[in-house]
C-alpha cells in the first residue's frame, strides 16, 4: 500500500519547549490512523505540521506528493488535497449551512454556483443533514455544526482528511452523531488521521493507533489490539481511560 502521508524524523519546538522529537510514521491510502496520548504529547502539533499550519525545524513530511518541508511548497495546492476539521467549527454565522459549504468550492476552485449548491446538498446528505441546508449555525446543535464543518471539508474533495479532537467539546449524544459520520467516511475508503480521546472509536475503526508520548511515537499497533498494548506506558494510559 503506497504511503500518502509520510513523516520522517520530524522535530518541532515552541521556544525552549520541544514538542516533536524525531517523529516518524506512514499512512497508506484508505487507512484510518488514530493518534492518542496525554495532553502535550505532540498529537495536534503533528497534525498541524501535516497541513503546513506549523513549520517543522528538522526532518521531512510528504503528503499526497507535496513536500511540506520544502521551500517551494504550494500551500493552496496542498489544501486542495488535504482537509482539516478542528474542535471549533469555525462556521460563518451569517451564512446558512449550504452557503458555508459552497464558499470554498466557488472561491477557491471557481465552481459555478449551481454546481456548488448541488455539491453542498450532496455533502450535507452524506453527513445526514440534507434537511438543514437553509439553517444558520445558531439554529444547529453543536454536533450538527461539526457535521457541517465536515461536509465543508468534503466539498473540496480532499484525498486526506485530518480531524483534531473534533468531539472534545460535545456531549456523548452529539459525539455519537459525529463519530458515525466519520465511521461512514472510513467505510467509504477516505484516508483519515484523527487526534482523539475516543478509545472505543479508535478500537473499532482505526487501521492503526499511534500512541504519542513526550513528543515521540511511543507505540504503533492495530486498532483491534488497543486493549493489549506492548508498552507499560500505553497500558497505563489505556487503564486510566477505562
Amino acid at each position: 500500500m503506497s504511503a500518502v502521508v509520510k513523516l520522517t524524523d520530524v522535530h518541532k519546538s515552541f521556544g525552549p519547549l520541544k514538542v516533536l522529537n524525531g517523529v516518524s510514521f506512514e499512512v497508506g491510502r484508505g487507512e484510518v490512523v488514530a493518534m492518542i496520548g496525554q495532553s502535550g504529547s505532540g498529537k495536534s502539533t503533528a497534525l498541524r505540521c501535516i497541513n503546513a499550519l506549523e513549520k517543522i525545524e528538522q526532518g521531512s513530511i510528504e503528503v499526497c506528493g507535496h513536500a511540506i518541508h520544502g521551500e517551494k511548497l504550494d500551500k493552496r495546492a496542498l489544501r486542495l488535497d488535504v482537509g482539516i476539521v478542528f474542535q471549533s467549527y469555525n462556521l460563518f454565522p451569517h451564512l446558512t449551512a449550504e452557503q458555508n459549504i459552497m464558499l470554498a468550492p466557488t472561491c477557491v476552485k471557481g465552481i459555478g454556483r449551481r454546481e456548488a449548491r448541488e455539491l453542498a446538498r450532496d455533502c450535507l446528505n452524506r453527513v445526514g443533514l440534507a434537511d438543514k441546508a437553509g439553517h444558520y449555525p445558531e439554529q444547529l446543535s453543536g454536533g450538527q455544526q461539526q457535521r457541517v464543518a465536515i461536509a465543508r471539508s468534503l466539498a473540496m474533495q480532499p484525498k486526506v482528511m485530518l480531524f483534531d479532537e473534533v468531539t472534545s467539546a460535545l456531549d456523548p449524544q452529539l459525539t455519537g452523531e459525529v463519530l458515525r459520520v466519520m465511521e461512514d467516511l472510513a467505510r467509504g475508503g477516505m484516508t483519515m488521521i484523527l487526534v482523539t480521546h475516543e478509545m472505543g472509536f479508535a478500537r473499532k475503526v482505526a487501521t492503526h493507533v499511534i500512541y504519542m508520548r513526550q513528543g515521540k511515537v511511543w507505540e504503533v499497533l492495530p486498532g483491534h489490539r488497543l486493549n493489549d498494548p506492548d508498552t507499560p506506558e500505553l497500558r497505563e494510559f489505556i487503564g486510566s481511560d477505562l
